[in-house]
């Protein structure tokens, strides 16, 4: 007998009955996708759970972030950025897998090389770029920041730090993806979420250490500035053509992701006290971040790679099969947020943090997540298909902005959820 389809939640549902599909065909859809939804899911459910690492981390340097003033303005920007740079990677590797074009050859000119080469450029430029965002929000909204120099120091070193490990998994996984088959489109953001997350928060912590002595600070955060413009300057004129094109391609939207990463940041330093008496949000929030820029960044890859094949058109709407990539984000959404939650709740009990009841964060964290599931799925779309329309890269344009507009509308729809829920 014929199994049936599995079931579909009511908000997956709702989507489907806006744009004319049943949940029959999703769960179809579903059912041919099983074997990238159980990687992808794995993937996710890892970096809801490793993604507390970071949210601890946090928790346990409230020392640090009480001394350094706008360190916490470099958080979401920096774990973003990560994401931003190495989920491009990924995506536009595993875009190479799809169409044929994909060579590991380790030569400057090679098709990896390049996009080593383009990404190394990107990772320090935009290091520089976060530092002068947090530092010119912290200014303005009157949180009397640390000097530009020490942000520049924490934010570049902290950067490469995190980033030379990342760029290491990317290629690894590329290459795992290549010679077992794997569709890097759902496994990649995860994976490389993960990554970020345990690596990012313990590397920008770590780079408080010198920044500490004034004078090494001054001078550094000075040269790092100057290589900073120097990497994104070279890129931008570079003579290679792909390497150029990343990274002028990317850089516009890599800017606008570190100026709403400094936004969502400038909430964390305005609402310190609240995240510190409350340590489980705190532990949280990286996480449920990283989460949100993670799913969009699968629907993003996904989304990407169909319309390089040519198996979906930029429309206004989107067409059945864009929608039933919608719907995939949707089912990792309710594991992932639920897992969030639970892992959040364990982890700020076992450290004596004396959080709520674990139905009160778990329905927080999911009902937060699947409001900003929606908010994503809409950017992610958007961005692909106006991309792809006028002639850019949607593998370069799409993950740094979803993953950008979901840093500040991600931790907007956490604080209002909580407000709602908690009064806090």
């Amino acid at each position: 007998m014929k199994a049936s389809p599995p079931t579909v939640p009511a908000p997956v549902r709702r989507f489907l009955r806006t744009v004319g599909l049943s949940a029959t065909e999703v769960g179809s859809y579903w059912r041919e996708e099983r074997t990238a939804l159980r990687r992808g899911l794995a993937a996710i459910l890892l970096t809801a759970v490793t993604g507390m690492i970071a949210g601890l981390t946090l928790a346990a340097a409230e020392e640090t972030l009480e001394r350094l003033p706008g360190l916490l303005l470099l958080v979401p920007a920096a774990i973003d950025m990560r994401g931003n740079i190495y989920g491009a990677l990924a995506s536009r590797l595993s875009t190479a897998l799809h169409i044929g074009t994909y060579d590991l050859q380790p030569r400057r000119k090679s098709f990896m090389g390049r996009q080593v080469e383009a990404t190394t450029l990107l990772t320090i430029g935009t290091s520089v770029i976060i530092a002068v965002f947090a530092y010119f929000f912290g200014v303005a909204f009157g949180l009397d920041p640390i000097p530009i120099w020490k942000l520049v120091v924490i934010a570049t070193v902290g950067g490469v730090l995190a980033s030379a490990v990342l760029l290491v998994v990317t290629i690894g996984l590329s290459w795992v993806a290549q010679r077992r088959d794997w569709n890097m489109d759902d496994v990649g953001a995860p994976t490389i979420t993960v990554f970020g997350d345990i690596l990012t928060v313990p590397a920008l912590l770590l780079a408080t250490i010198i920044v500490d002595y004034e004078m090494v600070a001054l001078v550094l955060g000075l040269l790092l500035a100057a290589i900073g413009v120097w990497a994104l300057v070279l890129g931008w004129i570079h003579a290679d053509e792909v390497v150029g094109r990343i990274v002028r391609e990317s850089v516009v939207p890599l800017a606008l992701a570190a100026a709403v990463g400094a936004m969502a940041g400038t909430i964390l330093e305005v609402r310190i006290e609240a995240w510190i008496a409350a340590p489980v949000l705190l532990i949280m929030i990286p996480s449920f971040i990283a989460n949100c820029g993670s799913l969009g960044g699968i629907l993003s890859s996904r989304l990407a790679s169909k319309l390089h094949l040519g198996l979906i058109e930029p429309r206004v709407l989107p067409g059945r099969l864009a929608a039933l990539d919608v719907s995939v984000a949707f089912f990792f959404a309710i594991f992932a947020f639920t897992a969030i939650g639970t892992a959040a709740w364990t982890v700020a009990t076992l450290f004596g943090y004396d959080p709520p009841g674990l139905g009160a964060v778990v329905g927080l964290s999911l009902l937060a997540g699947l409001i900003s599931t929606v908010l994503l799925s809409v950017v992610a779309y958007a961005t692909a298909a106006a991309s792809y329309h006028f002639r850019f890269d949607p593998d370069n344009q799409g993950i740094p902005i979803v993953t950008s507009a979901m840093d500040l509308l991600g931790l907007l729809t956490l604080v209002a959820v909580t407000a709602l829920l908690w009064g806090g």
